[in-house]
């Protein structure tokens, strides 16, 4: 299958497919292990994770938890589908979709960001604010990311012949030296974003009616069905490490930094609160941490299939995702918006 059907793009120092992998095995004192090996660099996407074991919310449901880092080389929905390992997380939900339209049976049961920071940046003395902006501009785009530009395109009715298409890699400095009118890149990527200046203009691809999930969690159908009781477990314990770290900032970036003393402080400090704003919002406060809405699945399998994005079969919404393990834990995990 290649790459470009199967993966979807990250933010810009990232690589599209990989992400976290979560094993289940026996440990000593009636535990069970949770090895949840990392497909990208670790950072701030891995922060309620960090809280949770800090705090001891794994250990109260017993769990032991291990994050075990990761590179740019891991298909982490392969492994997970061949049965390897029991859980993962991938950047962004069309990972998903695109896996189990090519009858990988993996299905998503969390979603870690409720609206996907994925984002079109320009700068102020020539802005794109809404998708109209978008004609007659030169777009700088990493490859795996024209399938979003086109979605976007697609959704707003503009024709892709309008808007001319500048392959780039991760930097940024394209649109400053004006090669480019528009750049791409995660909201929460803060560090990345700084060399834009405060003269950059952000225009969000939810806004713009493309509505994606970021960092969602997934498992196979087998798992979801033999071990949901530990599914549940670990869901609870996330969902209370994501609240800390959202009521105790400071703490949790410290936290953070403690267990990858290679990030700084500072850096992570002003990344959590964007983050934090994408992982909370009206959906969470009203049903919890975690929760995700079935119809922006369907929305997104709608329209990947009118763009072509399905080679082998268009898959139903049952084979791409799952509230079961969200209803199992509807009461332990934080309502916070």
């Amino acid at each position: 299958m290649p790459s470009s059907r199967r993966t979807f793009l990250t933010s810009a120092a990232a690589a599209a497919i990989s992400g976290p992998l979560i094993a289940f095995e026996a440990a000593a004192q009636g535990k069970t292990i949770v090895n949840m090996q990392l497909g990208w660099i670790t950072g701030g996407n891995q922060i309620g994770e960090v809280c949770a074991k800090a705090m001891g919310y794994y250990e109260a449901e017993g769990l032991e938890m291990r994050i075990q880092p990761g590179g740019p080389n891991v298909d982490g929905v392969a492994v997970v589908a061949s049965g390897r390992f029991e859980i993962g997380q991938v950047s962004s939900s069309p990972s998903l979709m695109l896996a189990a339209s090519q009858e990988l049976p993996v299905i998503c049961f969390a979603a870690g960001c409720q609206r996907h920071p994925y984002t079109f940046y320009s700068l102020k003395k020539n802005p794109v604010r809404e998708p109209k902006d978008f004609v007659g501009k030169k777009v700088g785009i990493q490859s795996t990311g024209i399938i979003l530009l086109r979605a976007l395109l697609a959704q707003n009715k503009i024709s892709e012949k309008e808007v001319t298409i500048v392959p780039i890699g991760a930097e940024m400095t394209p649109l400053l030296t004006g090669q480019v009118d528009v750049v791409t890149g995660w909201e929460t990527n803060t560090s990345a974003l700084k060399v834009l200046g405060p003269d950059r203009v952000g225009m969000s691809l939810w806004d713009a009616g493309v509505k994606l999930y970021a960092l969602p969690y997934y498992a196979t159908a087998e798992t979801l069905k033999t071990k949901s009781d530990a599914l549940a477990k670990y869901l609870r314990a996330t969902a209370k490490g994501w609240a800390y770290a959202h009521a105790n900032r400071d703490q949790a970036v410290a936290l953070l930094v403690k267990e990858y003393p290679n990030l700084i402080a500072a850096d992570e400090r002003q990344a959590i609160d964007v983050m934090l704003s994408f992982s909370f919002g009206p959906q969470t406060k009203a049903e919890g941490w975690g929760t995700m809405d079935a119809a922006v699945w369907q929305q997104q399998i709608d329209l990947y299939a009118a763009l072509g994005q399905f080679t082998k079969h268009t898959p139903k919404l049952s084979e791409v995702m799952t509230l079961d393990v969200l209803g199992k834990t509807a009461d332990a995990r934080p309502r916070i918006g």
